[in-house]
């Protein structure tokens, strides 16, 4: 089995109406999840860890080529598709954001919702599937992923790009701007407000083309919360959003049922 065809990976049981006045996109890791899902997966190995030679190759924004060398070691060590699985499906989910998925699953009449993750199409899939959780998505863009003929997980590349601030393999500003686009031609009219939801460092990128009328959920006290208060206080034109700090999925709930009854 070769990679998918698409990188993106379109969910053709969403039935959800075509005028949600709201598009909402997730990061996934330690935003979705509680953890990084490679972190998960490393746990499989017999020693439980990384050895030194393949941490210390790690370069920075070199992210994506990095877990491409961890799932080849793991091949190598004997880990299994099914133990891989089974890892993934044990991740839990971050606190509240359980409650927020039902929410968000009563109002898919408001909202419409996509992933946008530097992690892989397998470890999400199997995620989402697992917890139920895979109809409320329209899409899902990250780095393809497939078991070769040996049953080790090779990891691909999303997309080229040519943003000077982003891995070489992902820039979540462009594939936001893609999607506004598509799906504005799609449906006639552009969403209302966008939201977006994340923790990393690379999920900064992606606000700077958001306008004052969207919301930007940042996980209180990591990357991307202190990298966007810094731009707030130098006054960065960059940035036009509202920010909204997150600890658990009940603070981005709340905000959004507020954001429902303004009709």
């Amino acid at each position: 089995q070769g990679p998918p065809k698409m990188a993106s990976l379109s969910n053709p049981n969403h039935t959800a109406p075509q005028d949600q006045r709201f598009l909402v996109l997730f990061d996934f890791d330690e935003t979705i999840i509680s953890e990084n899902s490679d972190d998960a997966a490393v746990r499989l190995l017999p020693d439980q860890q990384l050895p030194a030679w393949l941490i210390n190759s790690y370069r920075e924004g070199q992210y994506h080529e990095f877990s491409a060398k961890i799932l080849t070691y793991m091949a190598d060590q004997g880990v299994t598709k099914e133990s891989i699985q089974s890892a993934v499906e044990k991740i839990p989910p971050n606190p509240g954001l359980l409650d927020l998925f039902y929410y968000l699953q009563s109002h898919q009449h408001d909202f419409e919702l996509v992933v946008v993750s530097d992690a892989n199409t397998y470890f999400i899939e199997t995620w989402l599937e697992h917890t139920g959780l895979r109809h409320l998505f329209r899409s899902i863009f990250t780095n393809p992923s497939y078991f070769d003929a040996r049953g080790g997980l090779v990891l691909r590349p999303f997309h080229s790009h040519s943003c000077p601030r982003c891995p070489e393999n992902m820039c979540k500003q462009a594939i936001l701007r893609e999607y506004l686009a598509a799906r504005e031609q799609e449906r006639g009219v552009g969403f209302q407000r966008v939201f977006y939801v994340g923790d990393g460092s690379n999920d900064v990128c992606p606000t700077q083309a958001l306008g004052p009328q969207d919301t930007v959920f940042a996980r209180r006290d990591y990357p991307m919360h202190r990298l966007l208060l810094e731009m707030q206080q130098s006054q960065s034109a960059k940035f036009k959003a509202n920010m909204v700090p997150w600890v658990t999925g009940d603070d981005i709930m709340d905000c959004l049922e507020k954001m429902v009854k303004e009709r």
